[in-house]
């Protein structure tokens, strides 16, 4: 199958440290090559793949020097993708809602995954417009909010099977990886790790938009010396620092869409503490992966009985549901069906080419 990825330009495929959307582009593109598909893969310069790469930009716009208008390099991307739209038997885009309009003007099926929260306003009525583009969602929880759209079906994430190591013991103490962000709270984490008297290490990223609340709400709070700030991580650091960790504590107070680092910790063993929120109870067994929690009051009690789970079998759930061939067998019936229907424009995409 000839298959065209779109990937977000904020990050390098696969990125160098944090970037949830753009790990799994990464993955899923090289597995489809693997396995013997003729894949193109639109993405910043300094991405490494085995497909086609076409380079939009230089690097990862998120650290990019001298780029002062990114609209440009994704206009481009567009631009470029749909120009050789019969060159492909499909265009997976990973770009939201930007390729909606060309998408339904195009004779090549495009399906969308979508990465990100649905609860905004202002979505509403851009899904409602283009209710005619087929889409994939990654937790069922994550289209609560658009129920009524054109969703083909629920595809979690995978990883690859011998990316994590399993770690069958465990050192003492709690691990928070993300982003330094008022929804991720890591505030919360810090709170829990000094109530139960257990080190916490925090490797994370701080965007330039979070940087205020990084100063003035996290930074104080470093000084305790229960608490270790790391950074960002590579993979092969995550996967020490995960694996090692006695717990995963995830206290994000957001709609969260799925949690990569979820099923980074299943692989290496490490259980999970989360907050009941979004996807949390799609992927987290509770009382058998991890705790689901309320309250930080009960993430507290949680964290005395993360000991009676088997860490084993937080391994075997990763290799059960959450493997990168899983995943990649999904998009492949769904790239399967989109192609096998009859190429059909909505009456609103008709009135508008024939305008």
């Amino acid at each position: 199958m000839r298959i065209a990825q779109l990937a977000p330009l904020a990050e390098s495929v696969p990125p160098k440290y944090y970037g949830g959307t753009e790990r799994i582009v990464s993955y899923l593109t090289e597995e489809l090559v693997q396995q013997g598909h003729d894949v193109t893969l639109f993405a910043t310069g300094d991405s490494q793949t085995n497909a086609r790469l076409n380079p939009m930009c230089r690097e990862g716009l998120r650290k990019a020097n001298g780029v002062s208008n990114p609209h440009a390099p994704f206009t481009m991307m567009l631009e470029k993708a749909f120009a050789a739209a019969d060159q492909f038997d499909v265009i997976h885009s990973h770009l939201d809602f930007l390729t909606f309009p060309l998408a339904r003007r195009c004779g090549t099926p495009v399906l969308t995954t979508l990465h990100g929260r649905l609860d905004l306003p202002e979505l509403k009525p851009i899904f409602a417009e283009f209710i005619d583009c087929p889409l994939i969602s990654i937790s069922h929880a994550q289209r609560q909010p658009l129920a009524w759209a054109s969703w083909q079906q629920t595809i979690y994430h995978g990883l690859p099977e011998n990316l994590y190591s399993f770690y069958p013991f465990s050192q003492s103490y709690l691990a928070f990886i993300g982003r330094i962000t008022p929804e991720k709270r890591p505030d919360h984490a810090i709170e829990i790790a000094k109530r139960v008297g257990m080190p916490l290490k925090i490797a994370a990223k701080v965007d330039p938009v979070d940087r205020e609340y990084f100063r003035t709400v996290i930074q104080p709070l470093l000084s305790d010396p229960l608490v270790e700030f790391v950074g960002e991580v590579t993979d092969a650091e995550k996967n020490e620092l995960l694996g090692n960790a006695f717990a995963l504590v995830a206290p994000f107070d957001w709609p969260e869409p799925f949690g990569l680092v979820f099923i980074e910790a299943l692989a290496c063993g490490t259980p999970i503490l989360a907050y009941r929120r979004g996807s949390v109870p799609e992927i987290i067994d509770d009382g058998q992966t991890g705790f689901i929690c309320d309250t930080v009051d009960q993430m507290v009690n949680a964290v005395s009985r993360v000991s009676t789970l088997d860490r084993k079998h937080c391994r075997q759930v990763f290799e059960k549901r959450f493997t990168l061939k899983r995943m990649v067998q999904d998009y492949l019936a769904a790239y399967e069906t989109l192609v096998d229907q009859p190429a059909e424009m909505s009456d609103r995409a008709l009135r508008i080419v024939n305008l």
